[in-house]
């Protein structure tokens, strides 16, 4: 009985991010689709859950805060797990330029909240594009023909409109200098 219920308290811990085993996913093709939005388009709008249990529209930012839509190809995987706490730590110098991060990956909710705790919490919304599966991803292009998002970054301004737009080589991550260059360039 001891035995069993430390094995069922273990289960119930969320290992700290050093310990987090990422999946090997190996070398994927760098990009697999062909974006459908560009600088001067207005963003698809979007309804998708979160990791806080809340619904999360794109257009609920509209005409206040300009908006670095980040999408990441699947959760538990290495590159994915280095990116997102990147930008954690830079959230100050996107609120330097009132732009808000948004993170979306095709996983379920339960997933990537299990995921999130996983790298000892991210500090803007996680959005799940689970169903109907990759939909916002398809809107904006981005979706690669083995299901999951380009690792993609799309910046819209405070009237939903696109700004900047960037596909990455999904086997590696964003540069944050680039990153940050777009928001400053293209944010009022």
């Amino acid at each position: 009985m001891r035995t069993f219920l430390f094995a069922f308290l273990m289960t119930l811990v969320v290992l700290p991010a050093h310990a987090l085993k990422a999946y090997p996913v190996g070398q994927l093709k760098p990009v697999d689709s062909e974006i459908k939005v560009h600088p001067g388009d207005p963003a698809p709008d979007f309804e998708l859950p979160s990791t806080d249990g809340e619904t999360v529209r794109l257009s609920d930012y509209r005409g206040k805060k300009n908006v670095l839509l980040t999408f990441v190809p699947a959760a538990w995987t290495p590159v994915c797990s280095d990116q997102w706490p990147g930008y954690n730590i830079a959230l100050d110098l996107f609120a330097k330029h009132d732009t808000v991060l948004v993170g979306i990956s095709i996983d379920n909710t339960p997933s990537q909240w299990a995921w999130e705790q996983g790298m000892n919490g991210i500090d803007f919304p996680i959005l799940s594009d689970f169903w109907p599966h990759g939909a916002t991803a398809d809107s904006y292009g981005i979706l690669r023909g083995d299901g999951m998002s380009e690792r993609a970054l799309i910046l819209v301004d405070k009237e939903g409109i696109v700004r900047w737009t960037h596909v990455n080589d999904v086997n590696g991550r964003p540069d944050l200098k680039i990153v940050m260059e777009a928001v400053k360039n293209n944010t009022k």
